[in-house]
């Protein structure tokens, strides 16, 4: 069975709680938390005292994804506010497998995101090292942008990485995704899917996260 982890970038921040109250009450797998810098992304979000707020109301486990430059030197911080699985983009690491020792030596899970024009052919040296990568199926910063189809073709020659060297890495499929394109995000080979405002957007939150979840039971069953 799939996951699902909505994108808190797209939740109402004026009620930020409440919206956190009604994802804990979803078929949602975990809540998604983009950390944005305004440096390695045209936009800034929230830091590590929003995080630690946000993991006092949420029961889902927080999938914090560092946006941002040096990321080395923020890492600790944000497993003590409270990351469950902390994931790091490619582009932004110098040393990229002492950034993932790190995070794994500090008893997280450890994810790779990759930006829209990078090859998953770069993660070939680390794949062995990760529990997740995450794909950005838009240019990361801005929430509500539309999905780029390309990335069906980079799921499928994920996938057939992970299956051939039998690797218990899931791969996770970030930006554009909703009930329009999800069946087909699924078939390509998407594990997770992160789904910002087509949840909360919706007219109905709960019931999208269900029919997103249902659409993989769907899809399986083929």
């Amino acid at each position: 069975m799939h996951q699902i982890a909505p994108s808190l970038l797209a939740a109402d921040f004026s009620r930020l709680g409440e919206d956190i109250r009604m994802i804990n009450g979803s078929d949602a797998d975990m809540l998604h938390v983009d950390i944005m810098d305004g440096v390695f992304v045209p936009n800034i979000s929230f830091g590590q005292n929003i995080v630690k707020t946000i993991k006092q109301v949420a029961e889902k486990p927080l999938d914090v994804h560092l946006m941002i430059v040096n990321p080395d030197q923020y890492l600790a911080s944000f497993v003590e506010a409270g990351a469950d699985i902390l994931s790091v983009h490619l582009e932004a690491c110098n040393h990229l497998h002492r950034s993932i020792q790190m995070i794994k030596s500090m008893g997280v899970k450890a994810g790779v995101a990759i930006n829209p024009h990078t090859s998953v052919s770069l993660l070939e040296d680390v794949l062995e090292d990760i529990d997740q990568v995450i794909i950005m199926s838009v240019n990361p910063g801005f929430g509500g942008q539309k999905f780029i189809y390309q990335t069906l073709i980079k799921i499928q020659q994920l996938k057939d990485r992970i299956t051939v060297r039998n690797l218990d890495v899931k791969i996770e499929i970030d930006g554009g995704v909703g009930l329009q394109n999800a069946e087909k995000i699924l078939q390509a080979g998407a594990d997770i899917l992160v789904a910002g405002s087509s949840v909360f957007k919706s007219e109905d939150p709960v019931k999208t996260v269900s029919q997103l979840k249902q659409i993989g039971i769907n899809t399986l069953s083929l």
